[in-house]
């Protein structure tokens, strides 16, 4: 028999298993700003997505918390400086591909690295490419592949940064260099005059 007192705490408690047994894991954006800058002797960067998840089995990057896709966006945004006066860099999404079949997961990330002096004429270029599986317990789907997705992008920054020092080395700036000068705007020559 439940006391008047017993039978509030109830509620309380089985609020309270409740929540600890049905713990939501957290999926924080994934951002590589803290890395080393890629500093490149060019005047823009522009990405493109070659790559569009089919959206059907094995595809199963649509239950991923962070698109692979916005993961390899994301770490050109964060890692590519373009800071020459002439030229372009483009960064060029190949592959972003996460895959279930049975108990294993596959993802397959491949990026590269163009350098145009002018539209048509391509100076040089670096890929990088990344793979990894896991099979066990897929229960907790979207954490699985969250953590995949990650393990690939930690991968990816090592091997994107050494292809790129290996075969763009050119192309890179030292630490040292200047940043690019910010586009000024002629003030007035009228001078301003207090309101009345």
């Amino acid at each position: 028999m439940l006391t008047r007192r017993g039978s509030l705490l109830l509620p309380l408690l089985i609020a309270g298993c409740g929540a600890g047994g049905e713990r939501r894991k957290v999926f924080p954006p994934l951002r590589y700003d803290y890395l080393t800058p890629l500093r490149l002797n060019v005047a823009s960067i522009q990405i493109e997505q070659r790559f569009v998840p089919s959206g059907v089995a094995p595809d199963v990057s649509q239950y991923a918390r962070v698109s692979p896709v916005q993961a390899l966006r994301t770490m050109a945004e964060d890692r590519l400086q373009a800071l020459g006066s002439s030229g372009q860099a483009t960064f060029v999404i190949q592959n972003a591909t996460l895959t279930r079949r049975g108990d294993t997961l596959s993802g397959n990330f491949v990026v590269e690295l163009d350098i145009y002096t002018t539209p048509d004429n391509r100076a040089g270029f670096a890929q990088a490419s990344v793979s990894r599986t896991f099979s066990g317990d897929l229960d907790e789907l979207p954490g699985r592949l969250y953590d995949l997705t990650k393990d690939l992008m930690d991968r990816m920054n090592v091997e994107f940064e050494y292809q790129i020092r290996h075969s763009l080395g050119t192309w890179l700036l030292p630490a040292g260099a200047p940043e690019p000068p910010v586009q000024q705007q002629p003030l007035t020559e009228t001078p301003l005059t207090p309101s009345p």
